[in-house]
């Protein structure tokens, strides 16, 4: 059916015949046929067995990303409406679609896209060479999927400015896919509203993984003093004002991140009790700790400090400053609020490092949840890239 046939060397593929996506460039034996890369390939095993279709790009390490085991299955613009409904009606079931991620990837079987809704715009991002061929065809085909539910989607963005674009051999690129629009969207999540900016925000404007882990923290924080680090825009820290905080702190190295959190308090009424300060923090949890400030809660949401395996010992480091530094802020009987949301750390990893940090700072912990990302961010088993995201709920004991 396929012009080009990709196959397998024997002993290889272990990962893609546990239900993995990716085929990787020294686990391919031949490529027969004529092709142009982003075309779609027949995958086969090294006896003949053919195992189903991806696309290919011999310019990346992960050469074929997988579309279908199904035999001889047709992607065309059909083939992705049919995807494209099956991502929106699990998340119809699973969490509220005001504002959610409508397709994660390889986790909703579309490798190498990411397509998230702030209210009525769509903001696309396109890592793979293979389905940026598509992406314009997923656009219209999610327009007219939401269309059927009454939802009219007024623009629609790409933010595929990532590096790793460079890997595909693709250019990072940024801009409006159809007509301008207003690229200020108002959301409303947990009964916050934001303001998202889908052009210059960070990743597609707004981390729309912490939805529940956001909720979550509302029981902890009513008459509390709070103090949020790597705030960005303000969402853990305008959730714990939204529970009722006596006053919250928000902390973030970028001035543009303060400036859009602070107008999101002014938009919510919060002003009076949550503010916002532009520090490292790194250098400003020591100073604060110097100063004797003690808080009720303390949350750490960092960005991905290991963002490849190499750099995962030097990450470690990281968590575990900021670990120590934050949990020496907490008063006694008060709780600690940590993340990671770097793949590369894996959950083990992590919890070791958070142990190491209780110990170099003399703490208890006494966890009350453990959470992973919002459901509209699915774990695809098998395919260990959707699992990313750890966020735990400590109480914070001194030693006795």
């Amino acid at each position: 059916m396929y012009q080009t046939i990709v196959t397998l060397k024997k002993g290889e593929g272990r990962t893609l015949k546990a239900g993995g996506m990716w085929i990787y460039d020294n686990e391919i034996d031949s490529v027969l046929g004529h092709f142009e890369n982003g075309d779609v390939v027949e995958v086969r095993d090294f006896d003949g067995y053919r195992m189903g279709c991806g696309y290919i790009n011999t310019r990346s390490k992960i050469t074929v990303r997988m579309l279908s085991r199904v035999k001889d299955t047709v992607i065309d613009a059909a083939f992705w409406e049919g995807r494209v409904r099956d991502a929106w009606e699990y998340r119809k079931q699973t969490i509220d679609t005001s504002s959610c991620r409508l397709i994660f990837g390889e986790a909703d079987f579309m490798p190498g896209i990411v397509v998230d809704k702030f209210s009525d715009v769509l903001v696309v991002e396109s890592l793979a060479l293979g389905i940026d061929r598509w992406k314009m065809t997923i656009v219209e085909a999610l327009k007219k999927v939401l269309a059927k539910d009454g939802i009219r989607i007024r623009g629609v963005y790409e933010r595929s400015d990532a590096k790793v674009r460079l890997q595909e051999g693709m250019e990072p690129y940024k801009g409006f896919l159809g007509e301008p629009f207003d690229t200020k969207v108002e959301i409303l999540e947990n009964g916050v509203r934001y303001l998202v900016d889908v052009e210059d925000g960070q990743k597609t404007g707004f981390f729309l993984d912490q939805k529940n882990n956001r909720a979550a923290i509302h029981p902890f924080c009513q008459g509390k003093t709070v103090l949020d680090c790597f705030t960005h825009t303000g969402s853990f820290a305008l959730n714990a004002g939204i529970a009722g905080a006596k006053s919250v702190l928000g902390v973030d190295a970028s001035q543009p991140a303060i400036r859009q959190a602070e107008e999101n308090a002014r938009l919510n009424g919060m002003e009076d009790r949550v503010s916002f300060r532009c520090a490292d923090v790194f250098d400003l949890l020591p100073r604060l700790e110097e100063a004797g400030e003690q808080f009720d809660v303390v949350i750490l949401d960092p960005p991905a400090f290991a963002k490849s395996r190499s750099s995962v010992k030097n990450a470690m480091k990281g968590y575990r400053e900021i670990n120590l530094r934050g949990l020496k802020l907490v008063k006694n009987g008060g709780f600690l609020v940590t993340c990671s949301c770097s793949h590369f750390m894996d959950p083990d990893l992590f919890a070791k490092t958070i142990r190491e940090a209780a110990a170099g700072a003399h703490k208890r912990l006494r966890q009350v949840e453990f959470r992973t990302q919002a459901c509209d961010h699915p774990i695809l088993w098998a395919a260990d890239q959707s699992y990313y995201l750890k966020f735990y709920i400590f109480q914070v004991c001194e030693e006795r």
